[in-house]
């Protein structure tokens, strides 16, 4: 796998950061300073989607629940951190 993103590290910080390790996208993006389709990119790099034929590290989880986006940090997210 290659190094992670400046973006990605700075994605699992901001989760780190907030009890329960989740936050809406929206709010993720205002605290980082980037747009939603940005971080939708970075997050299917850093989450469990396949992309081209290679699944992703599983850091993190996107879900949608009433019609919100959440992030949440998974245990192999906070693992990658430990390192």
């Amino acid at each position: 796998m290659s190094p992670m993103s400046p973006l990605a590290a700075a994605i699992l910080l901001a989760l780190q950061e907030v009890p329960g390790g989740g936050m809406s996208l929206p709010r993720l993006g205002k605290r980082l300073g980037q747009g939603a389709s940005v971080l939708l990119r970075e997050l299917a790099l850093v989450g469990d989607a396949v992309v081209g034929g290679v699944p992703g590290p599983s850091w993190v989880r996107l879900t949608q629940a009433d019609g919100r986006w959440w992030v949440q940090l998974t245990p192999d997210g906070l693992a990658q951190l430990a390192l």
